[in-house]
């Protein structure tokens, strides 16, 4: 199995507001986000690729133009936008695209990762 994998930037607000008015993570807050895609097949193109990574290009502009520097709850529809339901939600974007996709990583903080991998 080939497996590659892309990184893409973007920063943007966010807030948990079913949590309790105590947690830090219920006030309007913002993170450096790194959003990993994953792509795999059992075999290579004519060209030696999975996929070129130029064919990739579509998932910056839609991060750049969608999410950065914007607040996720309102982008999102959702009061609560956690980094699992953005690797969700960036996972069957991409898979729409890419049916070579077989996993989203999104990081907020240097340690942290949430992944969707069906």
């Amino acid at each position: 199995m080939y497996r590659i994998t892309k990184e893409f930037h973007f920063s943007a607000s966010h807030q948990l507001c079913k949590l309790p008015d105590d947690h830090p993570c219920a006030r309007l807050h913002g993170h450096n986000y790194i959003v990993v895609v994953e792509l795999a097949s059992q075999d290579v193109d004519g060209n030696g690729f999975v996929r070129d990574y130029r064919e990739l290009a579509p998932l910056k502009n839609y991060i750049d133009d969608t999410f950065d520097h914007r607040h996720l709850n309102e982008v999102l529809g959702h009061d609560s936008v956690t980094a699992e339901c953005l690797a969700h939600h960036l996972f069957g974007w991409c898979r729409e695209r890419w049916p070579e996709t077989t996993a989203v990583r999104v990081s907020e903080t240097p340690k942290t990762w949430a992944e969707y991998r069906p």
